[in-house]
């Protein structure tokens, strides 16, 4: 975590806003404000705590909701006057009843990748006749990567003869159906993601050509 006595709280009379965000999904959840004493407790509890500048002092996220903020990581700014709050929200985290505070979408953009993931584990234990995942899952990993391997077929067909629309609704099923793998092998979305990262650092770091 971060130690509180590297920041600006000066700058803006005691307190510093605070960017919320879904360390999930990355969708920002809302924009409040701390003063040292509620970030300390944030630090300490690790629960989300404000200062609220119409109630006059500090609350703690889902005091009277029940919709907490866990802290999943705190970055500071480059001048140390802001910071940015990484969560996983239990519940809500607008007063609205809505997600984010910032409109009504849920998980905007690529953001669906980890609601999609997030649902998959839902469902694993479900009841088998109800859930497709369920079943799926139940049937082994063999089962999953077939339909990985069909949906791939299907995909790569759309992609030559199809229209966009098909093409769109394929490449969905075969997403789905990887992210299903993935759950059957006892992985997440985020070990794909952490090897495409490594190939963009090498080959960030990759010489170029002769004289360039």
């Amino acid at each position: 975590m971060i130690d509180p006595s590297t920041l600006d709280f000066d700058k803006s009379g005691g307190l510093i806003p605070v960017v919320v965000q879904d360390a999930a999904t990355l969708q920002v959840l809302t924009l409040a404000y701390m003063d040292r004493a509620a970030l300390e407790e944030t630090i300490t509890s690790g629960e989300a705590t404000f200062f609220s500048r119409s109630r006059g002092g500090r609350w703690r996220k889902g005091e009277t909701s029940g919709d907490r903020l866990h802290v999943v990581s705190i970055t500071a700014d480059c001048d140390g006057d802001a910071l940015v709050l990484k969560v996983r929200p239990v519940g809500n985290a607008c007063h609205l009843n809505r997600i984010s505070c910032f409109g009504d979408e849920d998980a905007p953009g690529l953001g669906r990748l980890a609601r999609l993931e997030a649902s998959i584990a839902e469902r694993a234990a479900a009841d088998p006749s109800e859930s497709w995942t369920a079943r799926l899952l139940a049937e082994g990993v063999k089962r999953v990567a077939q339909k990985v391997g069909e949906e791939g077929v299907e995909t790569a067909l759309a992609g030559v003869a199809g229209p966009d629309s098909e093409l769109a609704a394929e490449a969905a099923d075969l997403v789905y159906h990887l992210m299903v793998l993935l759950r059957a092998r006892h992985m997440v979305f985020q070990d794909v993601l952490d090897v495409l990262a490594q190939r963009a650092e090498a080959a960030r770091h990759k010489p170029g050509p002769a004289g360039t």
